[in-house]
């Protein structure tokens, strides 16, 4: 039975439940999903599902990721609500290519983890399923695995595997409009142009489930744990100095509060310069070289290969002793008796991001 799986949270118990059902079928899951955005979420879906087959001891599968494909397929359903017809034209690709799947291996029987997903809607799926199994001559199995205890059970599967439990379908559009439901910034779509790795960015995820990987594979014992934290994102930042722009660094957690500002330096203490206004420190890209014992040459240097986010919070603590300061503190190679404006857009807000811990 080829086992269309669209992500370990939905899969993992469904899977589970098939071998208990059908005992005497062979599974092969197929990981087909195109419209999960952007690539480094598939790539961790992708991971996590292969982590959770493993433990099932079932073969997995990878489809091809054609994103603009499905692009076009959508084109036109872009603001379609969660179950609405956007969301039948994604099962509609997604079965009919395990379908074709399954004839390729000469499975006989297909079905999804789609339909334990309680944001997916059983009916459509039913539908579509039985549809593609008269056209291709094949089985389609529909389960409820969601009624009932069903969800308990789900739930109960993945936090005693330690699976990945996403926080959006996957769509960019599904995803979009629930960020501005929530009133949430939307960073799942956003990288530094440093690639510098952000705290509960998915590419941190990506690597704490390497990391558990990893751990499972050594038997070494450990728990995810959660933890809250204000979280930051430097949406842009600008520094010029009479009207000219210099090339400038922000430091983690600077922020201005009407995004603006322009001053002088008023003093200096122990190598900051002190903007008089709005609470602005300025250093030279000497003196930070000092404090973080780096050798960079000039800021475009910094930019590119900046030190690890947590170095660099470090750093600040260094400038500023206090866990609790946001001012703005601007890296220049410079520091000059001028007119300096300072344009930063950042963001600050409540967040929870996961650490390992070995037990």
């Amino acid at each position: 039975m080829l086992v269309h799986i669209c992500c370990s949270v939905d899969s993992h118990h469904f899977l589970e439940k098939l071998k208990e059902d059908f005992p005497n079928e062979t599974l092969v899951g197929f990981f087909y999903d195109p419209n999960i955005h952007p690539y480094s979420e598939y790539k961790l879906r992708l991971l996590d599902v292969q982590y959770s087959c493993d433990l099932l001891g079932i073969q997995l599968i990878e489809g091809p990721y054609d994103f603009e494909t499905w692009l076009v397929l959508v084109k036109g359903l872009e603001n379609e609500p969660e179950k609405g017809d956007r969301c039948t034209v994604c099962f509609d690709t997604r079965l009919e290519m395990s379908a074709k799947k399954a004839l390729e291996l000469q499975c006989k029987k297909f079905t999804t983890s789609l339909l334990i997903s309680p944001k997916k809607s059983q009916d459509k799926l039913e539908i579509i399923g039985a549809k593609l199994a008269k056209q291709y001559h094949l089985e389609f199995i529909f389960k409820d695995y969601r009624s009932g205890n069903g969800m308990e059970l789900q739930s109960k599967a993945v936090k005693e595997n330690s699976l990945y439990r996403q926080n959006y379908c996957g769509c960019l559009f599904g995803l979009g409009a629930q960020r501005v439901q929530q009133q949430k910034l939307l960073d799942e779509m956003m990288s530094p142009i440093s690639n510098q790795i952000m705290p509960e960015s998915i590419e941190e995820r990506l690597n704490l489930y390497k990391r558990r990987n990893q751990l499972q594979k050594d038997n070494i014992k450990f728990k995810i744990i959660k933890q809250r934290f204000l979280n930051y994102r430097l949406l842009s930042g600008l520094t010029m100095i009479n009207k000219e722009v210099v090339p400038s660094y922000f430091l983690a957690y600077s922020t201005l509060k009407n995004k603006k500002t322009t001053g002088q330096v008023e003093y200096k203490i122990a190598n900051i310069h002190y903007l008089n206004r709005d609470e602005t420190k300025l250093i030279s890209l000497e003196y930070f070289n000092y404090l973080a014992n780096t050798q960079y040459q000039n800021i475009y240097e910094l930019i590119q290969n900046p030190p690890l986010f947590e170095e660099e919070v470090l750093i600040r603590n260094k400038i500023i002793p206090s866990s609790f300061d946001i001012s703005c503190i601007v890296i220049l190679e410079t520091i000059v008796d001028k007119k300096i404006e300072i344009l930063l857009n950042s963001e600050i807000f409540d967040d929870v991001r996961e650490h390992i811990t070995l037990l």
